[in-house]
């Protein structure tokens, strides 16, 4: 399958991507547009059974089994890949949760499926990039803290905390060369979503808060991903880049 992007960056020619969780929603995506641009992608999951099928349609793709949340495992694994000149730290979990179900070892897990492994990984790669003087990270967040979104506190904490550490980390290796950036996806239609969580009214409340009356997918978000990753985007370090046709306007 070919990405479904116009564009065609020169810069992505053979350069090394790593995608963390990509055998399905946006993560399969971002593996697609990648590997259509002619990219060395490789991408770490811990469902076997996904990541096989996606292979199986972009089999220049390489996966490596790996459950990010454990770090020791997750540091094997980006050692495994070997060069990375660009990390995309898409990993997610957006499990829902009352306030008052959640009990610490519940609250840890989450933090480890949102935020912990978005930190290591980067840690990982920096020394590679710092002696290339070169280097691109994508952090993931999400607009769901931006919105208040409610019954998912776990998750929205991580999320926002995403926003701090990419202008942290930006400031400290831009000096390095290297840039790190937010893509911040909004009311994205994945497999999962549609399976556990989106009905016809919700889609239809979705429709009525995006400014832009478009329905995303992972292919939007991977194409902001595209163009970060490329040396179109060489000024732009610690942003955050929202893909959610305006509903944050509301």
């Amino acid at each position: 399958m070919t990405g479904t992007s116009t564009a065609r960056y020169a810069s992505l020619q053979n350069r090394a991507v790593l995608i963390t969780g990509g055998a399905s929603g946006i993560g399969a995506h971002y593996v697609r547009e990648f590997a259509a641009q002619g990219a060395r992608v490789t991408f770490l999951d811990i469902d076997a059974k996904a990541a096989a099928a996606l292979t199986a349609e972009v089999p220049q793709a390489r996966f490596i089994a790996c459950d990010v949340t454990d770090i020791a495992a997750l540091r094997a694994a980006i050692a495994e890949a070997g060069e990375v000149e660009v990390l995309i730290n898409n990993a997610a979990r957006d499990d829902r949760h009352t306030l008052d179900e959640v009990e610490p070892d519940y609250w840890r897990r989450t933090l480890a499926l949102n935020l912990d492994h978005q930190f290591f990984a980067t840690q990982a790669v920096v020394p590679q990039m710092r002696a290339r003087r070169a280097g691109c990270i994508i952090m993931m967040g999400s607009i769901s803290w931006m919105r208040a979104r409610g019954g998912m506190v776990g998750y929205t904490a991580a999320k926002a905390a995403i926003n701090g550490m990419t202008r942290t980390l930006a400031r400290e290796l831009g000096e390095h060369g290297i840039r790190v950036n937010s893509v911040v996806p909004g009311a994205i239609n994945t497999e999962r979503q549609a399976s556990l969580w989106r009905t016809p009214e919700i889609d239809r409340q979705i429709m009525e808060n995006q400014a832009l009356k478009v329905a995303l997918d992972g292919s939007h978000v991977a194409r902001m991903g595209l163009f970060l990753a490329s040396d179109e985007a060489s000024g732009l370090t610690g942003q955050n880049f929202l893909v959610d046709a305006g509903m944050t306007l509301n």
